[in-house]
């Protein structure tokens, strides 16, 4: 990676001369673009941290372009805002804050509080940003009366592993008077390794909230290490059909032993509608025992990619790389396409996921199957210790990663949960520093 990319955010000079509005024009385009390719590239399946470095060093080139414009270039990206956009909203908040305009900031921030589709880009600016640009910033975020900007405060706070006060968490806890801004605090005190905030945490997962909210706070408490309020509550959510479940369920199969697992697992074969959340729930649980019906699942050209990451999670292996996998069969679409009266409008789910070879994968089991004990928990060709999953961070795809960053608080509860969207940059140099002490935060 550039030498320049951690700098992205600090102070640049104007032009001395006038800028070619219709190259930062493109600048301001661009990065706005850019970062909605990054919000569906921080989730996919086939992504690893160095792809994403290269991203965030194009997004980053532009919004040099961007500051180096100066006055004009803050003007063309105000433009963009008609209409407001995730991406428009991100490049023109990263400007306000690294020129510390608060006015500007505050009128941004009113605008993302009308319009709720556009605060993830004002969050992600916040992540963007250096933090030595968030100075001041934060700190009048959170002694706001606005609920939405003490949460744009704590966001900040968790993105960049900075503690806002236990006694501020606390007493958003306590109040919980405004669902996103409890939710968010519990997101905080999960991300910062809180642990003294477990049992609020799993008060809160008991509270009659709504499903969301219960789940932020079952989430924080088991990754703190709670292993009784919150697992009820996970289990109560992945009971049943609803917005939380194939969440609650993914963690919960991670603290659940694989021989317990086998009560959860029948439920949901029970629901013919549920099978894509048995297959993950497979993969997640990684119990072994199951590879045989995940490899019959991939003979289903409706199922065969997403039973083929489940293997993989289990196993370790790229099927890629390995050769496993075949060519897309023609005339076969299950996302969009250019059809504009067409009915399949929906993203496709398994979209850049492998199409594995059921006959090699099978041959590859008949082979290797020896080295797998049936009902041992395995993540990513191994069981899961702080070592191996330091190692998934470092080297594994987008979505592998984010289950090696929860195990690293499973096993060692008062981890801090590693930000896998965090600016890559960022996200290198803390795992060189987590390196150093024996590959464990």
């Amino acid at each position: 990676m550039s030498q320049s990319a951690p700098t992205a955010s600090s102070p640049r000079r104007s032009l001395h001369r006038p800028a070619v509005l219709v190259v930062v024009s493109q600048h301001v385009e661009d990065a706005a673009a850019l970062r909605s390719t990054r919000a569906v590239l921080v989730r996919a399946p086939h992504v690893e941290l160095e792809r994403l470095s290269r991203l965030d060093e194009r997004i980053a080139a532009h919004l040099d372009g961007i500051a180096v414009a100066g006055d004009d270039g803050v003007a063309l990206c105000h433009q963009a805002l008609s209409p407001p956009s995730t991406g428009a909203v991100f490049t023109v908040i990263v400007r306000a804050i690294e020129t510390h305009d608060a006015e500007r900031l505050r009128k941004l921030l009113t605008i993302a509080h009308a319009v709720p589709e556009c605060r993830r880009g004002v969050l992600s600016a916040f992540g963007w940003v250096s933090a030595a640009s968030l100075r001041g910033i934060t700190k009048s975020l959170l002694e706001s009366p606005e609920p939405w900007w003490r949460e744009v405060g704590l966001a900040a706070c968790a993105m960049h592993r900075v503690d806002p006060g236990a006694a501020m968490l606390q007493k958003t806890l306590d109040d919980a008077v405004h669902p996103s801004l409890t939710a968010r605090a519990l997101r905080v005190a999960c991300a910062l390794g809180r642990i003294e905030l477990r049992t609020a945490c799993a008060d809160a997962a008991c509270a009659n909230g709504d499903a969301l909210t219960t789940f932020e706070a079952a989430r924080a408490a088991a990754l703190l290490g709670d292993r009784s309020a919150g697992i009820t509550a996970l289990h109560k959510l992945a009971s049943s059909p609803g917005e939380a479940r194939d969440a609650a369920l993914d963690l919960l199969l991670k603290v659940t032993a694989p021989k317990d697992s086998l009560a959860l697992l029948k439920a949901l074969n029970a629901e013919p509608e549920a099978m894509r959340t048995l297959i993950r729930a497979i993969g997640v649980a990684g119990d072994p025992h199951y590879i045989p019906w995940l490899i019959a699942r991939m003979d289903d050209l409706k199922l065969t990619r997403l039973a083929g990451e489940s293997f993989s999670l289990i196993t370790g292996l790229d099927l890629a790389f390995l050769d496993l996998d075949r060519k897309p069969p023609e005339n076969v679409a299950f996302g969009p396409n250019d059809d504009p009266f067409g009915e399949n409008v929906a993203i496709d789910e398994d979209d850049s996921l492998p199409w594995p070879d059921p006959q090699k994968i099978a041959a590859w089991w008949r082979a290797n199957s020896a080295r797998f004990a049936a009902g041992t928990r395995y993540f990513m060709g191994q069981p899961p210790t702080a070592v191996h999953c330091f190692s998934v961070l470092r080297t594994g795809f987008q979505r592998q990663r984010r289950h090696a960053a929860e195990y690293l608080c499973l096993l060692k509860p008062g981890t801090p949960l590693f930000n896998i969207a965090a600016p890559a940059w960022r996200q290198q140099r803390l795992l060189a520093q987590m390196s150093v002490t024996d590959h464990t935060p």
